[in-house]
């Protein structure tokens, strides 16, 4: 094998140079603040300011540097087979409702870039779910009865573009992509030139739901304003609300040239091998990038995240021969326990705090879908959908009960088993046994601790206990950093808040009393 790439920024955030914004000082007030700056928040805040509001968009980081800076950047209302289960778990009109919706979502990006001028690499292509296994076949075929019925212009076929066989796919045409981070930085670029405002390293600590609304941030800065965007993936200020419907994925991804000859000439994906999705990008230089995107695993639970790499890796070399990976990040997505996302007013915050969350993977066209039925609210509209993606709504107990009560019983167990193993006698090894770029959760005075070696051999300690709701972390060994398998939080090696739900950081401990 290829020595491997090492793991950073993502490609779009290599070659797409976002603008930066001085972080919020003093007092600030706003018809809107919008909190995170992802595609769903930054589609919001446009389509707000584009409608006269006075619009603040607050960020923790930078601008699109957290889940949409590690897309892959597809734009389809092909979401692997997601019709087929919504047409049993919501029925027929919601399934017609779930491909228009994201058909418009993706046909809005299309106008939006055209309009703005935007150079976002946006290509029209077509959209697969595949399988290799003979077993995989039916249940596609069932997928493309589901899709077409929906509305899509889906077929179930043989052949693809990969360049190696498959048993079945489901195709739907005239589908999209593009680079996500040139798209967000037009929109960026419009937003201040109408008058809305961006901060950067602005990290909000406190939301007082009301008539204003007003939010605190962790410099004592504040903002007030009628309406507040919670647009940070995973909703924090819910109240732990929507925190027991959601559960948490994190994918690996490599990217590299695609050799002469194997481009697939379109977007591919199958929940076969741990999940496998592929799509090529162009390159400056004439040829194209293959970005290849599997391994999915829960954050914190401990997996071995540079094995799943090496796995990936073999299968891409296996299938395109001759790819090397040159780049490989990582994307978190969360999914809801009935399917569908959550974008509208927030339950529990009155009327004028929204969200929008709960994606499974398809923030393209999720997060501009959201962006879409929230600037309608806010303005005293309807939610041009009927509320399908309505967070309060109430989901089937007898449809969604499965998926949502697995959600709380994994939650659960590890609240009772995080709190058995660091009560008791054990660890998971010594720290001093620690290897360079090594992390494991030790006990240090009754209390668990997380350290981490790094490469020069110093230990870094921190509170293993998350600051979200008090789940014990675990350490991702290609990333370097602390996970929370309850909800997704995550850390550096000195605890700082790569993100959310968690607001604050791991406490710091002394490594040489451990």
């Amino acid at each position: 094998m290829n020595r491997r790439a090492d793991t950073g920024e993502s490609y779009w955030m290599q070659t797409a140079t976002m603008p930066s914004f001085a972080p919020l000082s003093g007092a600030a007030e706003a018809d809107v603040a919008v909190i995170g700056s992802g595609i769903a928040g930054l589609s919001t805040a446009w389509e707000l300011t584009r409608a006269g509001l006075a619009v603040v968009v607050l960020e923790a980081a930078g601008p699109a540097g957290g889940v949409t800076g590690h897309t892959t950047g597809k734009l389809t209302a092909l979401h692997t087979a997601v019709y087929d289960t919504l047409r049993s778990k919501h029925g027929d009109e919601a399934a017609r409702q779930y491909a228009a919706s994201q058909s418009a979502a993706l046909q809005h990006v299309i106008e939006v870039s055209a309009d703005l001028g935007i150079n976002c690499e946006l290509e029209r292509r077509p959209a697969f779910t595949y399988c290799e296994e003979a077993e995989g076949v039916d249940a596609l075929r069932a997928e493309a009865d589901a899709a077409r019925a929906a509305g899509l212009s889906a077929s179930f076929v043989t052949g693809t573009g990969l360049p190696f066989p498959v048993a079945g796919a489901v195709r739907v045409e005239d589908q999209a992509q593009f680079h996500p981070l040139k798209y967000l930085r037009g929109l960026v670029e419009d937003i201040v030139a109408l008058g809305g405002r961006l901060h950067g390293g602005t990290r909000v600590i406190r939301l007082d739901d009301g008539d204003p609304c007003r939010l605190t941030t962790d410099a004592g800065a504040t903002v007030t304003a009628r309406h507040v965007v919670v647009a940070t993936h995973h909703p924090v200020f819910d109240d732990a609300v929507l925190s027991t419907r959601l559960t948490q994925h994190r994918d690996l991804v490599i990217a590299g040239a695609v050799p002469p000859g194997q481009d697939p000439e379109g977007m591919y994906i199958s929940e076969e091998n741990g999940k496998r999705s592929v799509r090529t990008s162009p390159l400056a230089d004439g040829g194209r990038l293959l970005i290849v995107t599997g391994e999915a695993f829960t954050p914190g639970t401990g997996q071995d995240t540079e094995a799943g790499y090496a796995r990936l890796q073999a299968w891409a070399e296996q299938r395109f021969p001759g790819f090397s990976p040159a780049h490989r990040w990582a994307a978190q997505d969360n999914s809801s326990t009935d399917t569908l996302p959550l974008m509208g007013r927030l339950p529990t915050k009155g009327e004028n705090v929204y969200v929008a969350t709960g994606f499974a993977g398809w923030g393209m066209t999720g997060g501009v879908l959201a962006g879409t039925i929230i600037a309608s609210l806010v303005r005293g509209g309807e939610d041009p959908w009927g509320g399908l993606y309505d967070p309060g709504r109430v989901a089937s107990p007898v449809r969604s009960a499965p998926t949502y009560l697995k959600a709380q019983w994994d939650v659960g167990k590890h609240f009772v088993k995080d709190r058995l193993d660091t009560l008791g006698d054990g660890t998971n090894g010594p720290a001093e046994d620690l290897r360079p770029g090594q992390g494991t959760v030790v006990r240090a005075g009754g209390k668990p601790c997380a350290v981490h070696r790094d490469d020069s051999g110093e230990l870094h300690a921190v509170s293993a206990v998350c600051t979200h709701l008090g789940c014990v972390v675990a350490f991702n060994n290609a990333e370097r950093t602390w996970e929370c398998p309850c909800h997704g939080s995550r850390f550096g090696i000195e605890g700082e808040v790569l993100q959310g739900p968690a607001l604050s950081p791991l406490e710091r401990r002394d490594p040489t009393e451990l």
